[in-house]
């Protein structure tokens, strides 16, 4: 059985103070028996590693270069973060690829090189209103997928467990819309099928795929009900103490 994940993309919020008071507030109402992470941006990362240090929540960074250093200026790369006790990276998310021009190959480059120093990737894919609309959504999420994951081998993310996709329709992303469970667990299923077809149906069982897109505590249990989904990427509700120890915490 996967265990579920929850993780916590504060995106451009919260300041290092900001980040502390959340910590102090929630970690001491933490429970149950899923995994947490939490990615706050590079200026909070580290008041949260100094503030999770023996506690269950993982630690991750919501982008990172592939390049170990040199002059890339405003870059922070994985090296870098996996020296500062960083665990989990987020890759491919829509807000990169839109507004920041990201390209499947330069996120297959990401996932490749946060991989080979052993950091746990959240590699993000997910489709546009229009795509969706035109019925295209499996096609674009498959394509993805496909080129993420260009030339890795299932031992370099360890057989799944060091690979963690997912799925976000751009179109649910803090609009206050949200994918149906039904909805959800076609394309969750369709993107273990692509898995499968890469590594095998052993390792495709053992990849944890997220749902991200408007999750609050009102909807997640609809959604944790179906088989391929294995927990949630959260945005706007991560950011409040109390919406997010709702959806992380109870056993599911």
């Amino acid at each position: 059985m996967r265990t579920p994940v929850f993780a916590a993309n504060w995106k451009m919020n919260k300041t290092a103070h900001e980040a502390r008071e959340f910590l102090s507030k929630f970690k001491t109402g933490l429970s149950g028996n899923s995994e947490v992470v939490v990615c706050p941006p590079f200026t909070a990362l580290g008041v949260v590693l100094d503030e999770c240090q023996s506690t269950p929540i993982a630690i991750g960074a919501q982008n990172g270069f592939h390049e170990a250093s040199g002059a890339f200026t405003g870059e922070v790369s994985m090296a870098m973060l996996h020296k500062e006790g960083v665990t989990h990276v987020i890759v491919g998310h829509s807000e990169r690829r839109d507004i920041f021009g990201e390209t499947d190959g330069l996120i297959q480059l990401k996932i490749s090189a946060a991989l080979q120093l052993g950091l746990t990737v959240i590699f993000c894919v997910g489709e546009h209103l229009d795509v969706r609309e035109s019925g295209g959504a499996m096609a674009l999420v498959e394509s993805q997928v496909r080129a993420g994951l260009n030339e890795i081998v299932a031992a370099e993310f360890g057989h799944g467990a060091s690979l963690i996709l997912a799925f976000e329709p751009v179109w649910a992303i803090g609009t206050g819309k949200v994918a149906t469970p039904e909805q959800a667990q076609d394309v969750h299923a369709g993107i273990r099928d692509v898995l499968s077809a890469l590594y095998g149906a052993d390792v495709a069982e053992r990849i944890r795929i997220l749902y991200g897109g408007s999750v609050k505590p009102d909807n997640v249990a609809g959604l944790m009900e179906k088989p391929d989904i294995d927990g949630a990427l959260v945005g706007g509700a991560s950011l409040k103490v109390e919406d997010f120890l709702a959806i992380c915490q109870p056993v599911y």
